[in-house]
């Protein structure tokens, strides 16, 4: 038996089938969250206008068809054409008519993602960002319909998914002290960026619960990825345990397509004997992979062998960074997650007042779709879809020194009642009418305890801690400039 059939390398339609949808899942989510959220955000009259892309970045840098096409039109023509193009990758419409045609479709996705990624800046400096454009690339080249699947693609894949879970891995082991002491756990479902329902009981468990998490992360993250270059079945083995490991995390937590994503990438630890079991239908009979897609995948390798120098380098590194890209294309990319873990929550609550007079203001808060606010609102579970200004708001409420242009804007646009802003959020107490004041406190939030929350159904406690933004008015703006020097 050779190389290729004891590690199952031979029997890959089946996977490939699942992975190509799945990533066609993804993309389609992704294109939706960019018709739905980019140009508020970064459009024309963005929170970060696209202008400011233009201004800084270079197109051999960071390469967008918007840094060409800077408007909304041509942002919102290029995410309905990749809303497009994933529905019929996700049909199968564009593998019926062969390989050449599917990988047309797949590089279309991949460049219109590409420059969502590059010209979103900050409300898309996430990792899962590079980890879609990463895994979509590789997808161009496994094939389709009855054609074999390159197995050497297949492989690569398993590596974009080594270095997704085992990067995370090192980032925990090299940073926070708690993941070391096994006790991040005890304040993780609480701090993350955005809880989900699950997350109140996840942090209720018994400390000793916690303490196994943290092991059991350590092992995932940290053994089990060498175990998918094995030969069949441990590698399928090590593919189900990922999955599971990830659907945890799903269940526990909002973190966009990154969880969803890296279960799709484990199944390129699968083969067809693995799956077939599970699939109801019988396998088509396969045609061997021509010669010129071989040669692609065999070019893509040796690139990707090239492009894996300055990854790899970092995953050894002392300092290693988390969630870069090394390229301007983002084709082979480091990941991480949580090497860090806060033990407070904070958050900022936007509020506005039509009142005048401010020192007898009424002031109601402004909502947001995923972020807590109102403490009696259950945490909403809102992930694969990726909420981004919630994610922003997040990091906007931590007690630092860093800046955040935008939030400022959202401001200005609240007192403008600014239709893009508006849909950003998922209440306005002032039904469209511009508010007189807007103003930003700082609280600290606390899940309730089982007790506290049966006695009074809310699900946070929260305590006021400052006020971020002072109240300020359309007026004061309109004087001073949003970046307010005087508010």
């Amino acid at each position: 038996m050779g190389f290729v059939e004891l590690w199952g390398l031979d029997s890959l339609w089946l996977p490939r089938l699942l992975l190509k949808r799945g990533v066609a899942v993804t993309y389609l989510l992704a294109f939706l969250v960019a018709a739905r959220q980019f140009r508020p955000l970064a459009g024309e009259d963005g929170l970060l206008p696209i202008d400011r892309y233009v201004e800084h970045a270079t197109l051999r840098e960071e390469p967008s068809l918007f840094y060409l096409y800077p408007s909304d039109r041509a942002i919102g023509a290029a995410a309905w054409a990749g809303v497009a193009l994933s529905v019929g990758a996700l049909v199968g419409v564009t593998e019926a008519f062969g390989t050449p045609v599917s990988m047309l479709a797949w590089t279309a996705m991949w460049l219109l993602y590409l420059s969502f990624v590059n010209a979103g800046q900050t409300f898309y400096g996430f990792g899962w960002e590079s980890l879609l454009l990463e895994t979509g690339f590789l997808c161009i080249f496994l094939g389709a319909g009855t054609t074999a699947t390159p197995w050497v693609v297949m492989l690569l894949l398993r590596w974009v998914l080594f270095r997704n879970v085992f990067g995370a891995g090192l980032i925990k082991l090299r940073g926070d002290d708690c993941w070391r002491d096994l006790t991040c756990l005890d304040y993780h479902y609480e701090t993350q960026p955005m809880p989900n329902p699950a997350s109140w009981f996840a942090h209720h468990l018994p400390k000793r619960v916690h303490r196994a998490g943290v092991v059991v992360n350590h092992v995932v993250e940290l053994a089990v990825p060498f175990l998918y270059f094995a030969p069949q079945p441990i590698a399928g083995a090590a593919g189900a345990v990922t999955i599971a490991f990830m659907g945890w995390l799903m269940v526990t937590g909002n973190f966009s397509w990154l969880n969803s994503l890296s279960i799709v990438l484990a199944v390129s630890a699968f083969s067809d004997p693995l799956l077939a079991p599970l699939w109801p239908l019988d396998l088509p009979a396969v045609a061997p992979a021509p010669a010129w897609l071989w040669g692609l995948a065999l070019a893509l390798a040796a690139l990707v062998v090239a492009l894996s120098y300055y990854p790899v380098r970092n995953l050894v590194s002392d300092r290693q960074a988390m969630n870069a890209a090394f390229d301007p294309l983002h084709l082979v990319n480091t990941y991480g997650a949580f090497g860090s873990i806060t033990r407070d929550r904070y958050e900022l609550v936007v509020e506005g007042t039509r009142d005048d007079d401010l020192s007898a203001a009424d002031w109601e808060p402004y909502t947001f779709p995923g972020k807590p606010t109102r403490v009696d609102r259950r945490p909403p579970q809102v992930a694969p879809y990726h909420l981004r200004l919630d994610w922003q708001m997040w990091f906007a409420a931590m007690p630092t020194r860093r800046r955040h242009p935008w939030l400022h804007r959202l401001v200005a646009q609240l007192l403008e009642a600014d239709e893009g802003a508006l849909s950003l959020l998922r209440s306005d107490p002032f039904d469209g009418d511009p508010p007189e004041y807007v103003r930003i406190e700082r609280y600290r939030y606390e899940f309730t305890d089982p007790a506290e929350r049966r006695e009074t159904g809310d699900w946070w406690r929260r305590e006021k801690l400052e006020t971020v933004v002072q109240p300020v008015s359309a007026e004061e703006i309109r004087r001073y400039g949003v970046a307010g020097q005087r508010w």
